[in-house]
């Protein structure tokens, strides 16, 4: 049965319903159930997870993939609740309570096994967007004097309880600071005799328990890893980042991007669209609608400077849709440009001055392009018509000098603006192609009547 179908039958509260929607379910994959999940209400979701067996609903919550993990176990009792957040991961059951209300962190707190409760309280200390806060503490530890033959019955013993184990760390048994690291391959290619501290390999790729997730993530993704060990100051290791981790931290930055880059504030989708309620997709979209449209109410202030030029030469007016979406628009690629390289660490702070002559030259080029193109249409359409007037040849000058300075222009904002919100420590991506053509447009009007003035004074003008 599709996932559709069954979140259809969902939202049919009578009694008769609710034993085959349990059916339904059970019948599922858990990334299915988590699918279905999110289709529907937090309350519909919480009806469904009563439903199910305790070892279905933690296979399903242990996937990063349901959205409101928090807000379901809040619609829970505490003992209930206490029994989801016991069996999940301890990465996954950190994330989970950090997202919860801190009244209810304290019920559900109080309810948990006391070593996962204290489990919890220590990664909460973490800051939520660091390797800490993000990593596993449930990790295969060896003893670098044992025998491979026994490192691998010891890692058979803990495969039942850890989550995940991508990889085996081997730390000193007095410090627990980290001395090497060998793979499943490893273990079972060696010699079952050989000792666990000659086959480790001993340069491992590291990250500090406060480094930024995003880092961590392109970590795994440059040395291409499965995961990686987090490192206290003192090289203690306190857990690892797994790879499903960084796919997790991947999709929710790069949704924080794009939603920044349409202008929407980030959290926008922490609920499907079709059941977020409308008073929340308006408060989501309406500030930056508002700033932005403050920010356009300055274009009609430069026209209104410009009003006697343009009751002079009406036929100004006809092209400004043309200058401020032309300014606009190549500022807007400028922008989402530099914000990937920045993103993908293609290019530093330190490099803002290459950027800006990459773009001054790009600008150029691109101005002189539309320039000629509109240059060549005022032409060709004078030749059939007096639409444009006696001084049409001037008027086609006025339009591509225009184009060339505004277009520059554009090109350098666009380029330059992520580097300045970077360096005074906020997201690039809230340079957004709406915030850049904003800007252009007022910048744009006076660049063009002020050409138009100096091309057509003696004139038109």
């Amino acid at each position: 049965m599709e996932c559709e179908e069954i979140a259809r039958d969902i939202h049919l509260h009578a009694d008769e319903t609710r034993g085959k929607v349990s059916e339904n379910l059970l019948s599922l994959c858990p990334a299915d159930i988590a699918d279905v999940l999110n289709r529907v209400s937090v309350v519909e979701a919480a009806t469904v997870t009563k439903l199910l067996p305790l070892e279905t609903v933690v296979c399903v919550f242990d996937l990063p993939l349901v959205r409101r993990r928090a807000m379901i176990l809040e619609q829970l009792d505490a003992r209930q609740a206490a029994r989801i957040l016991n069996g999940l991961s301890a990465d996954q059951r950190t994330t989970i309570v950090r997202a919860i209300s801190p009244r209810e962190q304290c019920r559900l707190l109080d309810s948990l096994e006391p070593g996962a409760k204290a489990e919890v309280e220590r990664l909460l200390k973490y800051p939520p967007r660091s390797a800490g806060g993000i990593m596993t503490t449930e990790f295969v530890r060896l003893n670098p004097e044992i025998s491979a033959a026994t490192a691998l019955g010891q890692v058979r013993e803990a495969a039942a309880e850890k989550e995940l184990i991508y990889a085996c760390y081997v730390l000193d048994p007095a410090s627990s600071i980290l001395l090497g690291t060998l793979s499943l391959r490893d273990l079972i290619v060696a010699n079952p005799e050989a000792r666990v501290g000659d086959i480790m390999r001993r340069r491992v790729i590291t990250a500090d328990v406060l480094e930024d997730q995003e880092r961590v993530a392109h970590k795994i993704a440059k040395y291409n890893l499965l995961a990686v060990p987090v490192l206290e100051k003192d090289g203690r290791v306190v857990g690892f980042v797994t790879v499903d981790d960084v796919i997790d931290v991947l999709v929710e930055e790069q949704t924080e991007d794009i939603l920044r880059l349409g202008a929407v504030e980030p959290g926008a989708l922490d609920q499907p669209y079709m059941t977020m309620p409308i008073t929340t997709l308006v408060k989501k979209r309406a500030t930056w609608l508002v700033i932005l449209f403050l920010g356009e109410m300055l274009t009609a202030t430069a026209m209104g400077f410009f009003e006697k030029e343009i009751a002079r030469a009406v036929v100004l007016a006809l092209f400004v849709p043309l200058i401020i979406s032309s300014g606009g628009n190549s500022g807007s690629q400028a922008s989402t440009l530099i914000i990937r390289a920045l993103a993908l660490r293609e290019i530093k702070l330190l490099d803002w001055w290459k950027v800006m002559r990459r773009e001054l030259s790009s600008g150029l080029s691109l101005g002189v392009i539309l320039g000629a193109i509109g240059f060549l249409r005022i032409a060709v359409w004078s030749a059939f018509s007096d639409m444009y007037g006696p001084y049409w040849y001037l008027v086609a000058t006025a339009v591509a000098l225009s184009l060339v300075g505004i277009v520059m222009w554009g090109t350098i904002s666009g380029a330059m603006l992520p580097f300045v919100l970077k360096r005074l420590g906020l997201d690039p991506a809230t340079s957004s192609a709406p915030f850049v053509a904003t800007l252009v447009d007022v910048t744009g009007l006076i660049i063009y009547f002020s050409v138009s003035f100096v091309v057509l004074r003696g004139t038109l003008l």
